[in-house]
């Protein structure tokens, strides 16, 4: 289906953990897409990985991956995420996996400590990240 800049398509990835509330994995509207937020969470069982923060956000961008590539798109194309930590002090050793999924030409990043996260999880990312006219099959600009 052809994607015009003023519509807005539903993406789901058949591949990431299945929605835990109503919301979509990510809408995209002309050349951007907007993933909701990811958690570290196995998407056959939809139960959070053992194995700590790290292993959370190894999940967790993996499971971004997934919903990116069902948009079209990829990790080289996100231009901004938001990290959320259920501690601050978990920043290091979250950003060591974060520098592996985003290892050069890396996107704006904001990261805040909250309270809580969903299922109890200690790392959430979401995404802004560009389609390109070709995989939106729009013609490309001239």
């Amino acid at each position: 289906m052809p994607r015009h800049s003023h519509e807005k398509h539903v993406i789901t990835a058949a591949d990431a953990p299945a929605a835990i509330g109503p919301y979509s994995h990510a809408v995209s509207v002309g050349h951007f897409v907007f993933v909701s937020g990811q958690l570290g969470l196995d998407p056959v069982s939809g139960a959070l990985v053992e194995g700590g923060i790290q292993a959370q956000t190894r999940q967790a961008l993996s499971n971004l991956r997934s919903v990116l590539q069902a948009a079209g798109t990829s990790p080289d194309q996100v231009v901004k995420t938001t990290v959320f930590l259920t501690d601050m002090n978990l920043f290091a050793q979250m950003n060591t996996v974060y520098a592996e999924f985003f290892p050069a030409n890396c996107p704006a990043r904001s990261a805040v400590q909250v309270a809580a996260l969903p299922k109890g999880g200690l790392v959430e990312v979401e995404a802004i990240a560009l389609i390109s006219p070709l995989n939106s099959e729009e013609p490309a600009a001239d």
